[in-house]
């Protein structure tokens, strides 16, 4: 039951909030829309949820239209279902009441079930109040889940839990999404969230949409330097083709990368982008004095180096007084062995693992 987007624009007093979007939510897949606030992307989920009219465009729910500028069913008769940040239940309500506004007819076998799914037995007559916010959300999902609708949509629906819970709500809402077959979509600026959760991911920007495909195809062959940088945590240096001994390399402000480190296509004689990611390049320890004084040619200096989960974040600058390169920006890379701070590095990236991009 695929929900599609097709060319949607938007705006708010003449402010555009959304320019040209199109992608599609795959059939039983969960896509996530990553995105940093204001970028457009609660602006979609509404329109689908039929809570804004569509002003300009068409979505299609299976192929079929669900809305668009002539047609604007209300929320209430549209095939979703839509669970928000906070997970708004109905204060009055008890759990099982919740549950049941959702269901059509109400039967008892059907709350009770839904409230072992989502794993409240024993708190289906607890009003909201006296539930932990992660019972809150497992209540939400149920009663958003309880009239079978043919789309999900969710916005941020994890923001107001603490992290260590966090992780485990995503991995308990995913398992009872994927054994549904519910087609979901996810409103989210966590990179972390979009990668744990998402079948699917349709990058937003400025109210358009970056790059939509399954989260490897966009780390491995993003479309631009800021979906590598947004999913992945990566580093974009300037780099310019240099020819030595027959050879092109690629010169940087923290060092000198050869071919072979860059995979796919690459801007022939012009200055270029390099993308690469945190846990793709190693750290060659420089010659002793190599560096010394005015860097040479990336040996960088250690600024700082700390533990981020098994791996430590090493980061590294021409020099360790101003931790600034040429181009401004500090580089951290991961590394599983920690590093002598006295001593100077070399960046290795793994064969084919940078990407070059036009400059921008």
């Amino acid at each position: 039951m695929s929900l599609e987007f097709r060319h949607i624009a938007h705006a708010y007093g003449g402010v555009p909030a959304l320019r040209d979007v199109s992608f599609n939510a795959p059939s039983g897949a969960i896509t996530c829309l990553l995105g940093s606030s204001g970028c457009g992307k609660s602006t979609l989920l509404a329109l689908a949820a039929g809570l804004l009219e569509v002003q300009s465009g068409t979505i299609k729910l299976d192929g079929e239209v669900l809305a668009d500028p002539t047609r604007h069913p209300p929320p209430e008769r549209r095939p979703v279902g839509l669970m928000f940040q906070d997970g708004a239940l109905f204060p009055h309500m008890t759990v099982a009441e919740n549950i049941a506004f959702g269901m059509a007819p109400r039967d008892k076998a059907g709350i009770a079930d839904w409230i072992d799914r989502v794993r409240l037995s024993g708190k289906g007559k607890r009003y909201p109040h006296e539930l932990s916010g992660g019972e809150q959300q497992r209540a939400a999902l149920a009663r958003a889940m309880a009239h079978d609708p043919r789309v999900l949509l969710m916005d941020e629906p994890f923001a107001n839990i603490d992290i260590v819970r966090r992780r485990s709500l995503r991995a308990e809402f995913r398992a009872i999404l994927k054994a549904r077959g519910t087609t979901t979509v996810l409103v989210t600026h966590d990179p972390d969230e979009a990668l744990e959760l998402g079948d699917h991911i349709a990058l937003v920007e400025a109210g358009q949409v970056t790059q939509a495909g399954p989260p490897q195809a966009l780390l491995e062959t993003p479309a631009r330097p800021s979906v590598g940088v947004m999913l992945g945590n990566g580093v974009v240096l300037a780099a310019r083709p240099e020819t030595r001994g027959g050879r092109t390399v690629f010169a940087t402000g923290l060092g000198t990368f050869e071919r072979e480190a860059i995979g796919g296509q690459v801007p022939e004689g012009e200055p270029c982008e390099l993308l690469f990611y945190p846990d793709a390049v190693g750290l060659v320890a420089a010659e002793a004095g190599e560096g010394d004084g005015e860097s040479q040619d990336g040996a960088l200096a250690v600024v700082d180096a700390v533990l981020r989960g098994r791996r430590w974040a090493v980061t590294l600058a021409n020099s360790a007084s101003d931790a600034v390169d040429a181009g401004g920006q500090r580089i951290t890379v991961l590394s599983d062995e920690p590093v002598d701070p006295a001593r100077r590095y070399r960046l290795v990236p793994h064969r084919a693992s940078m990407r070059a991009f036009p400059a921008s």
